[in-house]
């Protein structure tokens, strides 16, 4: 199983969209909390399901359940959390969550988890991609 991540932040929507379209994806899953700031600019909700379905001919889903909650994004970006704290938070949010058998693997199989953060390094789409792998074994992760 493949699974893919990509961060929009630092992309314009030409860099962004032809990424996507040079990889075998069939979908986007956004695993953002909040999908429809003006901040997102092309990747506001409604606005990148038709350009994906449109440019790149990939589905797209939102699954709030991978997103951290509101209490821990607040503690690292706005109160300037540091990163390990964040990361053991949002791990131990997924377990709570038992994410890996709430979520149906075909869904995630070919798929690319959508975040803001330019990289992956601090960025909670590479803790999903990670715990799945963990929890399900035999998982390709390709950062984009």
């Amino acid at each position: 199983m493949k699974i893919f991540t990509i961060g929009f932040t630092k992309k314009n929507a030409e860099q962004f969209f032809t990424c996507l379209k040079k990889t075998e994806l069939v979908r986007v899953v956004d695993v953002r909390l909040n999908n429809v700031s003006q901040l997102a600019g092309f990747t506001k909700k409604e606005d990148l399901r038709f350009f994906l379905r449109r440019i790149c001919n990939i589905d797209y889903i939102h699954l709030p359940e991978l997103a951290p909650t509101q209490e821990i994004l607040d503690a690292y970006k706005k109160n300037g959390g540091d990163w390990q704290t964040y990361e053991q938070q949002f791990v131990e949010l997924m377990t709570k969550r038992c994410v890996e058998k709430i979520l149906v693997k075909e869904q995630i199989s070919g798929s690319c988890l959508l975040c803001s953060e330019a990289t992956p390094e601090h960025c909670h789409r590479r803790l999903i991609a990670e715990y799945l792998q963990k929890s399900w074994g035999n998982i390709e992760i390709i950062h984009l």
